[in-house]
């Protein structure tokens, strides 16, 4: 018995001085008998008072534990428990100001380009260093950042303070409405909101399309500082307590980001599909997939599992309609009827359209790749054999989306193929292969200037190159042979006069019924055009030039002869007009004038 009093004695002292220490700045900041005190916040007057008053209300409730454990009923512990809650509602009241008075500088995009303090550090290193941390940190950061830190060290020790002594609860509550009303407004902010699976499907494209745009500056801007800047917050202010960090966060980000994945997921199901909307698909899931590891560290809790699912099967949603946007896209393809033939063997709208397409989806290779990596194969035995001209090698090592382009451009070349024989019908055969090579040298062109060049290959282009030169090559065997065959095999063979002029006869003859009917044919690559025309220039002039200067002396001896029509640059010129869309505009916009044309021929003999 002797022995226990001087330990009671021990005890009551240092509960003693406890109250005293505390009761002394615990009722000075006691709103409800101090007018001071209701109107002023005492982190924002004098931070090391405030910094005081955390470390007594921390010792006020180490001693409280140690009197419960030997007398419950002390009327010390009555009279402590009494101060502690006039400090659990001073803490309560300057945790709700420093996060009301700091929104601006407790924004999400400054706490996420905040320099890193240690968020895992305990409260004992933050009433030892935390001045030291701030000052520290300031000297690298900005002003404003710096005033983040200083809420977020504020913030961290009175949530700490509270949860220790058992007021976590209302702590947790200001909280999660403050910050939930600002991510709830951030998002309103960047224009998305909350839509039904009808209100998009009865939408102007117009209008969606605006949502779409405003959803990929939102889904950005609330993955790099919106819920990231949240969940650092949360991290900081919460370090002490895994639970509280993750319940917070939960309920303050789920519906913002419900209403943000929900968007892309419902536009996925819903939305009217057509060949124009599959770009704004794969932006959003561009958006989704370049945000993925941050969707993944920011909402890691298992509470937040609901939004991690939400975003995955945005992903698979989008994915899926660009797939069937793909067939459908294929489908058109295969379906277009058109029998009409292209004037002038032109380039044919189909060639433009898709090739305009494949071009613009090529621009999405890297998001493509990953949605059609489980496509099935394309059936190519389904196309004609004729089409392939043994050319293609097996591609079955390709990638998925490499084959599936060089797949849908196949098709594309396979309907071609039927239309340009449409002109036979027309006795104009060698319209048809102008026709396939012209087309063709589009397709090529497209690739080469796109980014289909790199899923395609340089082998696939030379294939083609080869292609559009047999195709020339038929052409100009069935355009322009027979002006060739209209000349002597020795055009500087001696001749009588009347031989002469029959030579002559038959050449104008061939030459002008050629002329006349290739006139009409059009070739708009500038390139492809001076090949044709040099190559054709190279058949006829050379040969004509040697007759020509041979013979037309014999024939000008007679009077008024016109038999010797065309003098050599004469065909030069003609040849030279060929090829061009509309009449008389050669003049100016042709890439080879018929002086080139005449200077590319002499020299060729």
């Amino acid at each position: 018995m002797g022995q226990t009093a001087p330990a009671r004695t021990v005890s009551d002292m240092a509960m003693d001085r406890t109250l005293e220490i505390a009761e002394l700045i615990i009722t000075k900041w006691d709103q409800d008998t101090s007018t001071f005190a209701k109107v002023t916040s005492l982190f924002h007057e004098n931070r090391a008072e405030a910094k005081e008053f955390i470390r007594c209300v921390n010792e006020l409730q180490k001693a409280m534990h140690s009197v419960v454990s030997e007398n419950s009923n002390s009327e010390k512990l009555i009279r402590a428990q009494c101060l502690m809650e006039i400090g659990m509602k001073r803490l309560q009241k300057e945790f709700y100001q420093i996060l009301s008075m700091n929104r601006a500088h407790l924004d999400p995009e400054s706490v996420s380009t905040r320099s890193s303090l240690s968020t895992r550090s305990s409260t004992s290193d933050y009433e030892d260093n935390d001045d030291d941390e701030i000052r520290l940190a300031g000297e690298s950061i900005t002003e404003v950042e710096d005033v983040s830190s200083v809420a977020m060290t504020d913030l961290r020790l009175i949530a700490e303070s509270m949860i220790s002594s058992g007021y976590g609860k209302e702590c947790v509550k200001i909280y999660k409405i403050i910050r939930k009303s600002i991510v709830d407004e951030g998002i309103y902010r960047l224009g998305v909101e909350k839509v039904t699976s009808s209100q998009i499907h009865k939408m102007d494209w117009e209008v969606l399309e605006i949502r779409i745009k405003s959803w990929l500056n939102a889904v950005n801007v609330a993955m790099k500082t919106l819920f990231k800047g949240e969940r650092i917050l949360c991290d900081h202010v919460f370090a002490s307590s895994d639970s509280i960090r993750e319940s917070c966060f939960t309920e303050i980000t789920r519906e913002g980001a419900s209403i943000l994945f929900g968007f892309t997921e419902i536009f996925a199901k819903s939305s009217k599909k057509s060949l124009v909307k599959v770009f704004r698909s794969l932006d959003m899931y561009t958006a989704i997939a370049s945000h993925w590891q941050e969707i993944e560290s920011i909402f890691s809790f298992d509470s937040t599992s609901a939004v991690r699912s939400q975003a995955l099967t945005s992903l698979i949603k989008l994915g899926e309609s660009v797939k069937t946007a793909l067939k459908e896209f294929e489908s058109e393809i295969q379906k277009d009827k058109s029998k009409t033939p292209v004037p002038g063997a032109g380039i044919h709208h189909l060639t433009v359209d898709v090739m305009n397409y494949l071009s613009l989806l090529a621009d999405y290779s890297n998001v493509l790749g990953d949605i059609l990596v489980d496509m099935p194969p394309p059936a190519i035995s389904s196309l004609p054999a004729s089409i392939f001209d043994g050319s293609d090698s097996d591609d079955s090592q390709s990638p998925a989306i490499s084959t599936r382009f060089a797949w849908l451009i196949l098709i594309l070349l396979c309907k071609l193929d039927g239309k340009a024989k449409h002109y036979t019908g027309n006795g104009n055969v060698s319209f048809s292969y102008l026709f396939l090579a012209t087309n063709l040298q589009h397709v090529i062109s497209k690739v080469r200037t796109s980014n289909l060049k790199y899923l395609l290959g340089d082998d696939w282009v030379t294939k083609q190159v080869v292609k559009v030169k047999q195709f020339i090559t038929s052409y100009e065997r069935l355009a322009w042979d027979h002006v060739v065959k209209s000349l002597p095999l020795d055009p500087s063979a001696a001749m009588s006069t009347d031989q002469a002029k029959e030579w002559f006869r038959r050449f104008n003859s061939a030459f002008e019924q050629a002329y006349y009917k290739q006139s009409a044919c059009v070739v708009s690559d500038s390139k492809l055009r001076d090949e044709i025309k040099l190559s054709i220039a190279k058949k006829i002039i050379p040969t004509y030039r040697k007759f020509y200067n041979t013979h037309r002396v014999t024939i000008g001896r007679e009077k008024n002869s016109c038999t010797a029509r065309f003098a050599p640059d004469d065909v030069g010129n003609k040849l030279s007009d060929l090829f061009f869309e509309g009449t008389g505009s050669s003049e100016s916009s042709s890439s080879m004038s018929s002086s080139s044309l005449h200077t590319k021929t002499s020299r060729s003999h």
